[in-house]
């Protein structure tokens, strides 16, 4: 899931799919420490097994059932992280592959894994080039991995389509479009409206010799439903989980304020005909 820190709109302009994929990267070696101290508890890294959570609202796989039966199907979670989905997926039957860009998230999924009866094998490599053939998959999902961070999604989209077996479900979380509008503050300064939906020119941050460090790109939810169903696949839901009433937890932008008034997450519930 995205970077914690509250951020103004910071827009400098078009970054391509290999600086994205460069700075994601080194982010995300980085953070991987921090961001598994903060958070590891809550996507049930520590459990043995793992957990799956859709998202900072709490929505468990096991309690919706968006992938459908995964005992037995060959499965590839897209940005696993630390892999606490991939493990949880394993545990119940299904063969498992995950993918992630950053090593050091990878290194948390493997000390991870130590006491899980089915260890999960793990793939380094980007999003935009799935290094794996034709259909491949009987499923594929991605709890808040890769997709907000790639600068071509729809390419993401015709990859995920090229591994899937025909009849193969694509579940993915990100951001909710609508997002986009405010700052990534969860207070009330996060309620207003500070720039376009429509502006799809990426948030990124440079260093001090102007280089990419991180990135985020923005679609809007019709967009998303295009290069979806460009890719030669079927929408069957959009889901938009509502705040819980006894979640008072805070994760960078999203909090119990915002979530009272529009949606953090959105989740693409997509199959292959």
């Amino acid at each position: 899931m995205t970077s914690d820190s509250p951020r103004p709109p910071r827009l400098l302009g078009a970054v391509d799919s290999a600086t994205s994929e460069s700075a994601s990267r080194s982010w995300w070696d980085d953070e991987a420490d921090g961001y598994q101290a903060e958070h590891g508890s809550f996507l049930g890294n520590h459990v043995p097994g793992g957990d799956f959570v859709w998202g900072p609202e709490r929505l468990r796989e096991e309690e919706v059932g968006l992938l459908g039966e995964v005992t037995g199907r060959d499965v590839l979670e897209i940005g696993c992280g630390a892999a606490p989905c991939s493990r949880w997926l394993a545990a119940r039957g299904a063969h498992v592959v995950g993918l992630d860009v950053s090593a050091g998230m990878l290194g948390h999924a493997v000390a991870a894994m130590v006491h899980d009866d089915r260890p999960v094998p793990l793939v380094l490599a980007g999003a935009e080039h799935l290094p794996f053939a034709d259909e491949s998959f009987d499923l594929a999902c991605s709890a808040f991995g890769a997709v907000p961070f790639v600068a071509d999604s729809a390419r993401v989209m015709r990859e995920v389509a090229r591994v899937l077996r025909p009849g193969g479900r694509w579940v993915f979380a990100t951001n909710h479009p609508m997002r986009w509008m405010f700052l990534d503050d969860p207070g009330p300064e996060g309620l207003k409206v500070q720039m376009s939906y429509f502006d799809r020119t990426p948030y990124s941050e440079t260093d001090a010799d102007g280089k990419v460090t991180y990135v985020e790109h923005h679609r809007t939810m019709g967009d998303r439903i295009r290069e979806i169903v460009a890719a030669g696949l079927i929408v069957d839901d959009v889901v938009e989980p509502e705040w819980p009433d006894d979640l008072d937890d805070e994760w960078g932008q999203w909090s119990p304020l915002r979530g009272s008034y529009f949606p953090g997450t959105a989740i693409f519930v997509c199959r292959k005909p």
